[in-house]
């Protein structure tokens, strides 16, 4: 007769499972609590159709040329140069309330039109948005290479250091190497800052 009776067998396979836990259960990992690190995402690649071109400059910075085109910073990422590149093309376009919104190519531009345009050609921005709906767009605060200043009525952009905008506030005086196209209205570049006092930061992911 045997000395393990069968009443206790089912009893006896129950303990030996408790004590012995399979192999996943043994190396699952234990969580610490820890906050996990993200990194800000790599900016997105290029397409290499259809790209803007134009003069570049050593370093960081953009500069403003004489007749009124930006020559875009060497060191800048490509995206950044794309926006810089493409809105030189709107030096000599007039301002156009509602301009820049029902399409990208337009006779005129209003100024978050303007700011589209410049993301559009960076492929940073797929829609128009007028000004109201970029105070929500991407991250907020200042961006390293873009930023974008916006309230529900207005909106320029900061690119490699130099203000694209359709207003020429903070123009006080044409100075010394004031090119003439920034003392217009319309989307120009400007060489003079303006104060962000009561406008909504944003800039772009990753830049």
């Amino acid at each position: 007769m045997s000395l393990f009776p069968r009443a206790f067998a089912p009893l006896a396979i129950t303990i030996v499972c408790l004590l012995a836990p399979t192999g996943a259960a043994a190396q699952a990992p234990v969580s610490t609590g820890g906050a996990v690190f993200e990194a800000e995402p790599p900016p997105p690649p290029m397409e290499t159709a259809g790209r803007w071109s134009g003069p570049e400059v050593p370093g960081t910075v953009a500069q403003l040329l004489a007749d009124g085109t930006a020559a875009a910073p060497s060191e800048a990422p490509e995206q950044v140069k794309q926006a810089i590149w493409a809105a030189n093309s709107l030096r000599d376009k007039p301002y156009k309330y509602g301009g820049g919104h029902a399409r990208l190519r337009d006779t005129g531009y209003d100024c978050s039109g303007t700011v589209s345009f410049a993301l559009a050609a960076a492929e940073l921005l797929e829609t128009p948005l007028d000004s109201g709906s970029f105070m929500s767009w991407g991250a907020v605060g200042r961006g390293r290479w873009i930023t974008i200043y916006t309230h529900p009525g207005h909106a320029y952009a900061v690119i490699a250091g130099l203000r694209l905008d359709t207003s020429r506030a903070g123009m006080s005086r044409a100075g010394r190497g004031v090119v003439r196209a920034s003392l217009e209205d319309g989307p120009r570049w400007r060489s003079m800052p303006r104060s962000p006092r009561g406008f909504t930061v944003r800039h772009p992911v990753s830049f």
